[in-house]
């Protein structure tokens, strides 16, 4: 550990050298009350930023120990301080003047939902800090009075008005850690009044853009059917009312542009805690949910769709079923099995965005089309059972076929955004249209044990001599995928992912386990347990190339873990 004063003496020494000069800053400085960190030196002013963390001691940063008891609050406390900490550093990037980056200070930009990122994390030891900074140059030149200006100046004040409790606003700090309690507190309450969602009264459900997830202004605020309406206890904020989603089969109906797909948006990201002010504060959901759709050209490898798919034409076995180039139906099979392998109690759908002959085959069709003919198994004649037997609830938007009425117990019309339980009226109307008796083969929970294969590094031939193993390398293409190695990765319809972090972590995970853990033998239910239990522990430094972790990830879910195992083309 060196000093402050060290670290100045050698920008003075570096001045107007050639930028890999900059190398030799690596290691860590104590500044007063913090130490500051280079952890790794961009090698080129036009290339990615530089590394930096901070780390200010439990004592020092003086935060009550209330706010950082468990789990929650720190996560919760340390999307707070990114937040501040970001607006903070905003007023300072790119006033160190200099070519291609330098002078730029930033850090991760939280959304409306509150994640675990490596931008901030709090520990039993203290706050550490995660971000950026592009050092200067003029040219491919040194220019080490203005990175002085930033480690010295502008990056103590940011650092200095963000993690030190004496220094911030301390009631807003107050109520954000009341309302993540808040949010903990109806998790709980979900499981013990047999509910799969909660959507408060006065919610705001419309988001102002398709590409901003912001409250839209001037929107009907939500209101519970008197039928649906529960009451939770908080422990700030007191009791509050809204519509509880019990537990089976919930069917959301009305006409186009009636608030279906809405509601079922917000109920799909309710398995996250949202800020104050996005209107979604209350709106919360089973944290295990998972959204399905059609995948059309997805792969799937070694997944028992027999549940819904069998006596295929080409005689493949569906029990263990592999194919680099899926339909709409298999895709969603897929994904349903992959989901319950997930430990998912709630799987979300929308008619819109799933594979026809999956979801229902009306009666018409069973009378050209005999059973015998028609290898798939529907939705609608599992939906049931997946509840009755695997403890899994759905909620479906549904808009065209009436077959769904019959299976469903609870039934909510969205009419101009108000929701309406027309249950009890569609119960006594299915009497006069009843379903077709059919035979539905016997419902078995899959059993699947899939195996990730070892990966095979690509050889190439470095100079003289034997060849070496390529490394594996990332490239994250923003929420949508990235690139391992040669391979795309695609997450474009994984609709949980909300945050580029989320995919870069994915990637960082994918990494590790083909290069520590794969080995033809380890199914991917142990590896990804595994996984979960270093997260637990040690976070995502243990997955790490080297001896520091950057800025840049965000922990997701075990279902988003299962979902891009899932998709990498073995």
């Amino acid at each position: 550990m060196q000093q402050a004063t060290e670290l100045k003496k050698q920008l003075q020494s570096i001045h107007r050298k050639s930028y890999p000069a900059y190398k030799s800053l690596k290691g860590s400085y104590q500044f007063g009350h913090y130490i500051l960190s280079i952890d790794h030196v961009q090698g080129d002013p036009f290339a990615s930023p530089s590394h930096i963390s901070v780390h200010i001691s439990r004592k020092d940063a003086g935060f009550p120990d209330a706010y950082s008891k468990n789990n929650l609050t720190c996560i919760t406390l340390a999307d707070h301080l990114t937040r501040q900490f970001e607006q903070q550093i905003n007023h300072y990037s790119f006033r160190a003047k200099g070519s291609g980056k330098s002078g730029l200070i930033s850090v991760s930009h939280c959304g409306q939902e509150i994640l675990s990122r490596t931008a901030c994390e709090i520990t039993s030891k203290g706050i550490t800090a995660r971000f950026f900074i592009g050092f200067p140059a003029n040219g491919r030149t040194i220019n080490a009075p203005e990175l002085e200006k930033i480690l010295f100046d502008f990056l103590p004040a940011c650092v200095e008005n963000t993690f030190f409790y004496k220094n911030i606003n301390q009631e807003e700090l107050e109520q954000t850690i009341f309302l993540a309690e808040d949010q903990q507190a109806i998790r709980e309450q979900l499981k013990e009044k047999k509910l799969v969602a909660f959507v408060a009264n006065g919610a705001i459900l419309p988001r102002e853009s398709g590409i901003s997830s912001r409250p839209m202004k001037h929107s009907v605020p939500f209101i519970s059917p008197e039928s649906l309406r529960v009451t939770m206890n908080l422990p700030h904020k007191g009791k509050i009312i809204g519509m509880g989603i019990p537990q089976g089969i919930t069917l959301i109906v009305g006409g186009g542009y009636h608030g279906k797909s809405t509601l079922l948006n917000a109920l799909e990201l309710g398995v996250y805690n949202h800020i104050a002010g996005d209107g979604r504060e209350y709106v919360i959901t089973d944290d295990t949910a998972l959204k399905l759709r059609s995948e059309d050209g997805r792969s799937i490898k070694d997944v028992d769709i027999s549940l819904f798919i069998n006596d295929l034409p080409n005689k493949k076995n569906t029990h263990c079923f592999s194919t680099a180039d899926a339909s709409g139906s298999t895709s969603q099979a897929a994904g349903i099995i992959e989901g319950m392998e997930a430990g998912s109690k709630v799987f979300l759908l929308d008619e819109d965005t799933s594979a026809t002959n999956f979801m229902v085959r009306d009666t018409f069709m069973q009378e050209i089309i005999s059973r015998e003919k028609e290898p798939i198994t529907p939705f609608l004649e599992r939906a049931q059972k997946l509840y009755t037997i695997a403890g899994i609830s759905t909620l479906l938007v549904a808009g065209s076929s009436g077959a769904f009425f019959h299976i469903a117990d609870t039934i909510i019309q969205m009419d101009c955004y108000r929701p309406v339980d027309i249950t009890r009226k569609v119960k006594e109307i299915c009497g006069k249209y009843p379903l077709s008796p059919t035979k539905v083969p016997a419902f078995v929970i899959p059993d699947s044990h899939r195996i990730m294969q070892k990966n095979s590094p690509v050889i190439r031939s470095h100079g003289h001599g034997t060849g070496k193993p390529d490394r594996l390398k990332i490239k994250v293409h923003g929420k949508a995928g990235f690139l391992l190695g040669r391979q795309e990765v695609d997450l474009r319809y994984v609709e949980h992912l909300i945050d580029p972090e989320q995919t870069a972590a994915l990637g960082l995970l994918l990494k590790y386990a083909l290069e520590h853990l794969a080995d033809g033998k380890k199914t991917i239910p142990e590896i990804v347990d595994y996984l979960q239990k270093q997260i637990h522990t040690k976070g995502l430094i243990a997955f790490a190339d080297g001896s520091y972790l950057p800025c840049g990830y965000a922990i997701p879910r075990i279902q988003e873990i299962y979902s891009c195992f899932n998709r990498y083309r073995q």
